[in-house]
Protein backbone atom coordinates (compact mmCIF):
# COMPACT_ATOMS: atom_id res chain seq x y z
CA UNK A 1 0.00 0.00 0.00
CA UNK A 2 1.34 3.86 -1.10
CA UNK A 3 -0.83 6.45 0.19
CA UNK A 4 -1.05 9.72 -1.59
CA UNK A 5 1.96 12.14 0.32
CA UNK A 6 0.15 13.33 3.45
CA UNK A 7 0.39 17.13 2.15
CA UNK A 8 -0.25 18.86 5.16
CA UNK A 9 2.36 17.11 7.21
CA UNK A 10 4.68 17.53 4.32
CA UNK A 11 4.43 21.53 4.55
CA UNK A 12 4.27 21.05 8.25
CA UNK A 13 8.24 19.46 7.57
CA UNK A 14 9.25 22.08 5.43
CA UNK A 15 7.81 25.06 7.66
CA UNK A 16 6.79 24.20 10.69
CA UNK A 17 10.30 24.56 12.56
CA UNK A 18 11.34 27.16 10.70
CA UNK A 19 8.65 29.84 10.91
CA UNK A 20 9.20 32.70 12.77
CA UNK A 21 5.40 32.47 13.76
CA UNK A 22 2.70 29.91 13.50
CA UNK A 23 -0.72 30.36 12.86
CA UNK A 24 -2.17 27.89 11.66
CA UNK A 25 -1.02 25.02 14.16
CA UNK A 26 -4.44 23.03 15.14
CA UNK A 27 -3.16 22.19 19.01
CA UNK A 28 -3.25 24.28 21.46
CA UNK A 29 -0.97 25.70 24.24
CA UNK A 30 0.78 22.82 25.65
CA UNK A 31 3.31 23.12 29.14
CA UNK A 32 6.09 21.41 30.13
CA UNK A 33 6.58 17.94 32.72
CA UNK A 34 7.24 19.62 35.31
CA UNK A 35 4.11 21.92 35.05
CA UNK A 36 2.05 18.79 34.10
CA UNK A 37 3.49 17.37 37.28
CA UNK A 38 2.72 19.99 39.45
CA UNK A 39 -1.04 18.58 39.00
CA UNK A 40 -0.13 15.80 41.72
CA UNK A 41 3.08 16.55 44.34
CA UNK A 42 5.03 13.44 44.89
CA UNK A 43 4.19 12.37 41.08
CA UNK A 44 7.85 13.29 39.75
CA UNK A 45 9.08 10.27 42.55
CA UNK A 46 6.49 8.12 40.74
CA UNK A 47 7.20 9.03 37.48
CA UNK A 48 11.44 8.05 38.33
CA UNK A 49 9.97 4.65 39.62
CA UNK A 50 8.31 4.26 36.17
CA UNK A 51 9.58 0.75 34.52
CA UNK A 52 10.62 1.03 31.29
CA UNK A 53 9.65 -2.30 30.29
CA UNK A 54 7.29 -2.88 28.09
CA UNK A 55 3.35 -1.98 28.52
CA UNK A 56 0.52 -3.83 28.46
CA UNK A 57 -0.55 -4.04 24.83
CA UNK A 58 -4.12 -2.28 24.94
CA UNK A 59 -2.16 0.78 27.75
CA UNK A 60 -1.35 0.51 30.96
CA UNK A 61 -4.73 -0.23 33.43
CA UNK A 62 -4.28 3.05 34.98
CA UNK A 63 -4.56 5.26 31.58
CA UNK A 64 -7.77 3.41 30.53
CA UNK A 65 -9.26 3.31 33.92
CA UNK A 66 -8.74 8.03 34.06
CA UNK A 67 -10.16 7.53 29.90
CA UNK A 68 -12.72 5.73 31.01
CA UNK A 69 -14.06 8.18 32.84
CA UNK A 70 -14.57 10.65 29.80
CA UNK A 71 -17.48 8.69 28.77
CA UNK A 72 -21.03 7.58 30.00
CA UNK A 73 -21.12 3.77 28.64
CA UNK A 74 -17.46 2.65 28.30
CA UNK A 75 -15.71 0.21 30.35
CA UNK A 76 -11.60 0.33 30.67
CA UNK A 77 -11.30 -2.59 28.89
CA UNK A 78 -13.13 -1.25 25.25
CA UNK A 79 -10.58 1.30 24.79
CA UNK A 80 -7.06 0.65 22.92
CA UNK A 81 -4.57 2.78 23.73
CA UNK A 82 -2.17 4.16 20.74
CA UNK A 83 0.76 6.31 19.77
CA UNK A 84 -1.35 9.29 18.97
CA UNK A 85 -4.27 9.42 16.59
CA UNK A 86 -2.97 8.93 13.49
CA UNK A 87 -2.08 5.14 14.11
CA UNK A 88 -5.57 4.67 15.54
CA UNK A 89 -7.01 5.72 12.34
CA UNK A 90 -4.71 3.49 9.88
CA UNK A 91 -5.59 0.45 12.25
CA UNK A 92 -8.92 1.11 11.89
CA UNK A 93 -8.91 1.72 8.32
CA UNK A 94 -7.16 -1.53 7.95
CA UNK A 95 -8.95 -3.49 10.24
CA UNK A 96 -12.37 -2.88 9.85
CA UNK A 97 -12.96 -1.88 5.94
CA UNK A 98 -11.60 -4.32 2.42
CA UNK A 99 -11.07 -3.00 -0.78
CA UNK A 100 -14.04 -3.11 -2.68
CA UNK A 101 -15.81 -1.33 0.09
CA UNK A 102 -16.94 2.64 0.19
CA UNK A 103 -17.01 4.49 3.03
CA UNK A 104 -18.90 8.48 3.45
CA UNK A 105 -16.23 10.97 4.84
CA UNK A 106 -17.25 14.51 6.11
CA UNK A 107 -15.33 17.21 3.94
CA UNK A 108 -13.44 19.23 3.84
CA UNK A 109 -11.24 16.77 6.37
CA UNK A 110 -7.82 15.39 7.70
CA UNK A 111 -6.27 14.10 5.02
CA UNK A 112 -5.94 10.84 6.44
CA UNK A 113 -8.89 10.44 6.76
CA UNK A 114 -9.69 9.06 3.86
CA UNK A 115 -6.27 8.69 1.71
CA UNK A 116 -5.53 5.53 4.09
CA UNK A 117 -8.48 4.07 2.89
CA UNK A 118 -8.43 4.88 -0.94
CA UNK A 119 -4.82 3.43 -1.08
CA UNK A 120 -6.49 -0.14 0.31
CA UNK A 121 -9.02 0.34 -2.85
CA UNK A 122 -12.10 1.68 -0.66
CA UNK A 123 -14.26 4.31 -2.76
CA UNK A 124 -14.62 6.89 -0.86
CA UNK A 125 -17.23 9.87 -1.08
CA UNK A 126 -17.26 13.03 0.39
CA UNK A 127 -19.96 14.59 2.28
CA UNK A 128 -19.72 18.08 1.85
CA UNK A 129 -19.75 21.20 4.91
CA UNK A 130 -21.90 23.46 3.41
CA UNK A 131 -19.49 27.19 3.56
CA UNK A 132 -22.58 29.41 3.41
CA UNK A 133 -24.19 27.83 6.26
CA UNK A 134 -21.38 27.91 8.43
CA UNK A 135 -19.86 24.72 7.24
CA UNK A 136 -23.23 23.06 8.39
CA UNK A 137 -23.47 19.26 7.64
CA UNK A 138 -27.18 18.50 5.94
CA UNK A 139 -28.09 14.83 7.03
CA UNK A 140 -30.35 14.34 4.61
CA UNK A 141 -27.25 13.93 1.98
CA UNK A 142 -26.46 10.83 3.41
CA UNK A 143 -29.16 8.31 1.74
CA UNK A 144 -27.89 10.13 -1.80
CA UNK A 145 -24.18 8.88 -0.79
CA UNK A 146 -25.11 5.41 -0.16
CA UNK A 147 -24.20 2.11 -2.40
CA UNK A 148 -24.57 -0.94 -1.06
CA UNK A 149 -21.15 -1.41 -0.28
CA UNK A 150 -21.20 1.33 1.94
CA UNK A 151 -19.60 0.00 5.08
CA UNK A 152 -18.22 3.08 7.45
CA UNK A 153 -19.12 6.70 8.03
CA UNK A 154 -16.38 8.77 8.95
CA UNK A 155 -16.93 12.24 11.16
CA UNK A 156 -14.87 14.68 12.63
CA UNK A 157 -17.06 16.94 15.50
CA UNK A 158 -16.03 19.31 16.47
CA UNK A 159 -14.71 20.00 13.33
CA UNK A 160 -10.95 20.28 11.38
CA UNK A 161 -10.36 22.52 9.82
CA UNK A 162 -13.39 24.77 9.74
CA UNK A 163 -14.57 24.55 14.27
CA UNK A 164 -18.18 23.75 13.12
CA UNK A 165 -20.18 21.37 15.42
CA UNK A 166 -23.23 20.03 15.08
CA UNK A 167 -26.29 20.59 16.79
CA UNK A 168 -27.58 17.92 18.67
CA UNK A 169 -30.33 16.87 16.18
CA UNK A 170 -28.00 16.85 13.96
CA UNK A 171 -25.46 14.12 15.29
CA UNK A 172 -28.61 11.88 16.76
CA UNK A 173 -29.45 11.93 12.69
CA UNK A 174 -25.68 10.96 12.10
CA UNK A 175 -26.34 8.68 14.05
CA UNK A 176 -29.97 7.19 13.15
CA UNK A 177 -28.26 6.77 9.66
CA UNK A 178 -25.45 4.22 10.52
CA UNK A 179 -27.75 2.57 12.56
CA UNK A 180 -30.25 2.34 9.87
CA UNK A 181 -27.78 0.70 7.92
CA UNK A 182 -25.68 -1.08 10.27
CA UNK A 183 -22.76 0.97 9.29
CA UNK A 184 -19.48 1.40 11.42
CA UNK A 185 -19.28 5.12 12.38
CA UNK A 186 -15.87 6.36 12.95
CA UNK A 187 -16.38 10.05 14.84
CA UNK A 188 -13.20 11.76 15.48
CA UNK A 189 -13.53 13.86 18.71
CA UNK A 190 -10.00 15.54 19.35
CA UNK A 191 -11.31 18.17 19.74
CA UNK A 192 -14.66 17.25 21.97
CA UNK A 193 -14.29 18.90 25.32
CA UNK A 194 -13.26 22.42 23.69
CA UNK A 195 -16.75 23.51 22.88
CA UNK A 196 -16.57 27.47 24.04
CA UNK A 197 -20.08 26.78 25.23
CA UNK A 198 -20.08 23.49 27.25
CA UNK A 199 -23.94 23.18 27.06
CA UNK A 200 -23.08 22.31 23.06
CA UNK A 201 -20.75 19.44 23.96
CA UNK A 202 -21.87 16.41 22.22
CA UNK A 203 -21.86 12.86 23.48
CA UNK A 204 -19.57 10.80 22.41
CA UNK A 205 -20.36 8.41 19.67
CA UNK A 206 -19.64 5.43 21.41
CA UNK A 207 -21.76 6.15 24.31
CA UNK A 208 -25.12 6.08 21.72
CA UNK A 209 -24.35 3.42 18.68
CA UNK A 210 -23.02 0.37 19.35
CA UNK A 211 -21.41 0.29 16.09
CA UNK A 212 -19.42 3.61 16.43
CA UNK A 213 -15.41 4.03 17.25
CA UNK A 214 -14.85 7.46 19.04
CA UNK A 215 -11.14 8.32 18.47
CA UNK A 216 -9.48 10.83 21.26
CA UNK A 217 -6.08 11.93 21.54
CA UNK A 218 -4.06 14.19 24.17
CA UNK A 219 -2.73 16.68 21.46
CA UNK A 220 -5.70 18.80 20.94
CA UNK A 221 -8.47 18.99 23.72
CA UNK A 222 -5.02 18.79 26.18
CA UNK A 223 -2.85 20.88 24.76
CA UNK A 224 -0.13 17.87 25.10
CA UNK A 225 0.50 17.00 21.54
CA UNK A 226 4.78 15.78 22.86
CA UNK A 227 3.16 12.92 24.62
CA UNK A 228 2.22 11.08 21.48
CA UNK A 229 -0.75 9.38 23.24
CA UNK A 230 -4.21 8.69 21.11
CA UNK A 231 -7.01 6.03 21.73
CA UNK A 232 -10.20 4.36 20.44
CA UNK A 233 -12.62 3.67 22.82
CA UNK A 234 -15.74 1.34 21.00
CA UNK A 235 -18.15 -1.23 22.64
CA UNK A 236 -17.88 -3.43 19.46
CA UNK A 237 -16.07 -6.67 20.36
CA UNK A 238 -15.26 -7.07 16.88
CA UNK A 239 -13.63 -3.64 16.75
CA UNK A 240 -11.40 -3.90 19.39
CA UNK A 241 -10.61 -7.48 18.83
CA UNK A 242 -9.56 -6.63 15.02
CA UNK A 243 -7.84 -3.41 16.16
CA UNK A 244 -5.93 -5.15 19.31
CA UNK A 245 -4.33 -7.95 16.36
CA UNK A 246 -3.37 -5.47 13.80
CA UNK A 247 -1.80 -3.04 16.49
CA UNK A 248 0.50 -5.85 16.86
CA UNK A 249 2.23 -4.90 13.48
CA UNK A 250 2.58 -1.01 14.21
CA UNK A 251 3.93 -0.19 17.50
CA UNK A 252 2.83 -3.40 19.72
CA UNK A 253 3.00 -1.34 23.48
CA UNK A 254 3.02 2.12 23.69
CA UNK A 255 5.56 4.79 25.80
CA UNK A 256 5.29 3.70 29.35
CA UNK A 257 6.80 7.39 30.81
CA UNK A 258 3.77 8.88 28.07
CA UNK A 259 1.27 6.78 29.34
CA UNK A 260 2.58 7.78 33.29
CA UNK A 261 2.39 11.09 32.45
CA UNK A 262 -0.71 10.75 30.25
CA UNK A 263 -2.72 9.42 33.19
CA UNK A 264 -1.89 12.55 34.92
CA UNK A 265 -3.39 14.71 32.38
CA UNK A 266 -6.59 13.03 32.04
CA UNK A 267 -7.30 12.92 35.65
CA UNK A 268 -6.88 16.55 35.22
CA UNK A 269 -8.66 16.81 31.83
CA UNK A 270 -11.23 19.70 33.38
CA UNK A 271 -8.57 21.79 34.26
CA UNK A 272 -6.71 21.43 31.05
CA UNK A 273 -10.15 22.01 29.09
CA UNK A 274 -10.27 25.52 31.27
CA UNK A 275 -6.73 26.67 30.38
CA UNK A 276 -7.26 25.96 26.51
CA UNK A 277 -10.83 26.92 26.18
CA UNK A 278 -9.48 30.73 28.01
CA UNK A 279 -7.05 30.86 25.24
CA UNK A 280 -9.11 30.12 23.10
CA UNK A 281 -11.83 32.34 23.46
CA UNK A 282 -9.79 35.49 24.01
CA UNK A 283 -7.90 34.97 20.85
CA UNK A 284 -11.35 34.64 19.43
CA UNK A 285 -12.27 38.29 20.20
CA UNK A 286 -8.90 39.33 18.67
CA UNK A 287 -9.98 37.39 15.46
CA UNK A 288 -13.67 38.78 15.27
CA UNK A 289 -11.75 42.29 15.63
CA UNK A 290 -9.76 41.95 12.82
CA UNK A 291 -12.01 40.05 10.23
CA UNK A 292 -14.21 42.98 11.10
CA UNK A 293 -11.78 45.62 10.03
CA UNK A 294 -11.00 43.45 6.80
CA UNK A 295 -14.15 42.45 6.30
CA UNK A 296 -13.17 43.21 2.28
CA UNK A 297 -10.62 40.83 2.72
CA UNK A 298 -11.66 38.08 4.38
CA UNK A 299 -14.93 35.59 5.26
CA UNK A 300 -14.70 34.40 8.29
CA UNK A 301 -17.50 31.52 10.09
CA UNK A 302 -16.58 31.66 13.82
CA UNK A 303 -16.05 28.34 15.28
CA UNK A 304 -18.17 26.77 18.01
CA UNK A 305 -15.26 24.48 18.85
CA UNK A 306 -11.90 24.16 19.53
CA UNK A 307 -8.41 25.81 18.27
CA UNK A 308 -9.18 26.34 14.03
CA UNK A 309 -11.11 27.91 11.73
CA UNK A 310 -11.17 28.23 7.90
CA UNK A 311 -11.12 31.56 6.40
CA UNK A 312 -12.11 32.13 3.12
CA UNK A 313 -10.05 34.55 0.75
CA UNK A 314 -12.51 37.22 -1.41
CA UNK A 315 -10.08 37.75 -3.60
CA UNK A 316 -6.38 36.01 -4.62
CA UNK A 317 -5.26 32.31 -4.32
CA UNK A 318 -4.30 31.26 -0.90
CA UNK A 319 -1.63 29.29 -1.74
CA UNK A 320 0.17 32.60 -3.32
CA UNK A 321 -1.50 34.59 -0.07
CA UNK A 322 0.68 32.37 2.18
CA UNK A 323 4.16 32.08 0.13
CA UNK A 324 4.26 35.86 0.60
CA UNK A 325 3.08 36.48 3.60
CA UNK A 326 5.60 33.42 5.16
CA UNK A 327 8.50 35.36 3.37
CA UNK A 328 7.37 38.83 4.12
CA UNK A 329 6.62 38.24 7.62
CA UNK A 330 7.99 34.92 9.15
CA UNK A 331 4.18 34.13 9.62
CA UNK A 332 2.85 30.33 8.71
CA UNK A 333 -0.71 29.80 7.66
CA UNK A 334 -1.96 26.53 5.69
CA UNK A 335 -3.40 27.10 2.16
CA UNK A 336 -6.74 25.35 1.47
CA UNK A 337 -5.38 23.12 -1.21
CA UNK A 338 -3.16 21.48 1.31
CA UNK A 339 -6.95 19.56 2.69
CA UNK A 340 -8.00 18.88 -0.69
CA UNK A 341 -10.47 22.02 -0.72
CA UNK A 342 -9.56 24.25 -3.75
CA UNK A 343 -7.58 27.28 -3.28
CA UNK A 344 -9.46 29.81 -1.79
CA UNK A 345 -9.05 29.51 1.91
CA UNK A 346 -7.01 29.18 4.77
CA UNK A 347 -6.57 27.08 8.45
CA UNK A 348 -5.67 29.55 11.08
CA UNK A 349 -4.73 28.41 14.14
CA UNK A 350 -5.75 30.02 17.30
CA UNK A 351 -5.07 28.11 20.57
CA UNK A 352 -1.64 29.55 21.67
CA UNK A 353 -0.90 32.37 23.90
CA UNK A 354 1.51 34.21 21.05
CA UNK A 355 -1.39 34.41 18.77
CA UNK A 356 -2.16 37.95 19.09
CA UNK A 357 2.23 39.03 18.81
CA UNK A 358 1.45 37.09 15.33
CA UNK A 359 -1.75 38.48 14.27
CA UNK A 360 -0.49 42.00 15.25
CA UNK A 361 2.15 41.41 11.98
CA UNK A 362 -0.50 40.10 9.69
CA UNK A 363 -2.46 43.32 10.55
CA UNK A 364 0.64 45.37 9.79
CA UNK A 365 1.15 43.41 6.60
CA UNK A 366 -2.10 43.81 5.05
CA UNK A 367 -2.03 47.90 6.28
CA UNK A 368 0.94 47.73 4.28
CA UNK A 369 -0.19 46.66 1.41
CA UNK A 370 -3.08 48.51 1.18
CA UNK A 371 -1.45 51.13 1.54
CA UNK A 372 1.38 50.46 -1.10
CA UNK A 373 -1.47 49.73 -3.27
CA UNK A 374 -3.32 53.02 -2.79
CA UNK A 375 0.39 54.43 -3.55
Amino acid sequence: MQPTPFKLERYFAQHEFTARHLLCSSDPESMSIGELLAFEPGSIDALRETWLGYTEYPGAPALRRALATLYENVQADEIIVHTGAQEAIYSFMHSMLAPGDHMIVHMPGYQSHYSVAEAMGVKVSPWKAREEAGWALDPDELETLLTPATRALVICAPHNPTGYLPTREVFDAIVAFARKHNLWLFSDEVYRGLEYDIADRLPAACDVYERAISLGALSKTHGLAGLRLGWIATRSAAVLERMSTFKDYLTISNSAPSEYLSTIAVRHTEALIARNTNIARGNLSLLDEFFARHANRFEWHRPRAGTIGFVRLKQGHAEQFCAELLERTGVLLLPSSLVDHGDAHFRLGFGRRNMPEALAIVDAYLDATVTSTAS
